[in-house]
């Protein structure tokens, strides 16, 4: 397996988004060679000769020791791990791409948070239908805003892995004075907990957009979880992973924190603002729950489980259901025991 000694080999990360521009920063702090590679050959050069990334994180300096590329081969080149920073729906196209150039031996870790439309794989299971020659594969995932964490404010995640002396390696690898992993075992629950708590966040951007206070948010929050909980043990994950960081935490943090990019999509559709519009505010950037809100439905279906909040969310976002009339429903649900 891929070597635990900070030194011995450079780390790729695949994608240049303000996440993995983040991950970069911290880990070169470290004394890691850092190789990250951009899709778009002009953003690779910009940060390059800037130091930062103008795009995705324009207030953060990039450390020497991180070298921009729009060359993948070249990124790839000796890694011994590899960090997928893309978006969900780029991940089966970027791992292809991957595929000729991932040196043997190298360990891949997914460090998105979404679901695959269509298929409905978790992130991991396209690593692995992707790139069958890699036997170590694992998913990054809790509660990290990137700008904070690049900053060097101190955050906690989880790496999960059903290798598990991979998890053990890139937790002691990627762990930093300011960063601080823990490992687990369970990497369905930890990847549906990332996909999931996305949806949920949508609907706390819409509950502050008009004007709901704490005890709304608390119940959002405290219900959401329960069907985040639901879902993933039904499908296999363990409940006390969504109690956890990947789900708890990174749920309170999304849904709660100004960064977060789908509670800013729900408070513009709060605003009446079209989910188009809502999109387009956020800078070229993503917010995962519109496409998980379609996949976690289509995965509860064929389980026949309930997912109140998620359901009314896909109304809001692709039936032009008014946002106050979504809470209205779920309020006039039947009663039952909690």
């Amino acid at each position: 397996m891929p070597s635990t000694n900070a030194n011995s080999s450079p780390i790729a990360i695949i994608g240049a988004g303000s996440w993995g521009t983040a991950l970069a920063i911290v880990l070169a702090r470290k004394g890691l060679e850092i190789r990250l590679w951009s899709h778009t050959p002009e953003l690779a050069e910009q940060m390059r000769v800037r130091r930062r990334n103008p795009k995705y994180l324009p207030s953060q300096t990039l450390p020497e020791s991180v070298i921009p590329t729009a060359d993948l081969a070249a990124c790839l080149r000796g890694a011994g791990y590899v960090l997928a920073a893309v978006p969900s729906h780029e991940m089966r196209e970027a791992a292809r791409q991957m595929r000729p150039h991932l040196p043997p031996g190298a360990g891949v870790i997914s460090a998105s948070k979404g679901l695959e439309r269509g298929t409905l794989a978790r992130m991991t299971e396209v690593l692995a239908a992707e790139l069958p020659q890699c036997p170590r594969l694992a998913a990054l995932s809790g509660p990290s805003f990137a700008l904070e964490v690049a900053r060097g404010e101190p955050a906690a995640l989880v790496v999960a892995s059903q290798d598990q002396e991979f998890a053990a390696a890139a937790q002691a690898l990627f762990s930093t004075s300011t960063l601080r992993l823990y490992a687990s075992a369970d990497c369905i629950g930890v990847e549906l907990a990332a996909a999931l708590k996305n949806v949920i966040a949508i609907a706390a951007g819409i509950c502050s957009g008009l004007g709901l206070g704490g005890n709304t948010q608390a119940a959002l929050i405290a219900r959401g979880l329960a069907e985040m909980t639901r879902l993933a043990a039904a499908l296999g994950g363990r409940r006390e992973t969504l109690a956890g960081l990947a789900g708890l935490g990174d749920l309170v943090l999304t849904c709660t924190g100004e960064l977060s990019r789908n509670r800013r999509l729900g408070l513009a559709l709060a605003q009446g603002k079209s989910l188009a519009e809502g999109l387009a505010g956020l800078g070229g950037m993503v917010a995962e729950g519109v496409g998980t809100c379609d996949a976690a439905l289509e995965l509860a279906r064929g389980r026949q489980i309930e997912l109140p909040i998620t359901g009314q969310m896909h109304g809001v976002l692709y039936a032009g259901v008014d946002p106050r009339q979504g809470i209205q429903n779920l309020m006039q649900r039947p009663l039952r025991p909690e």
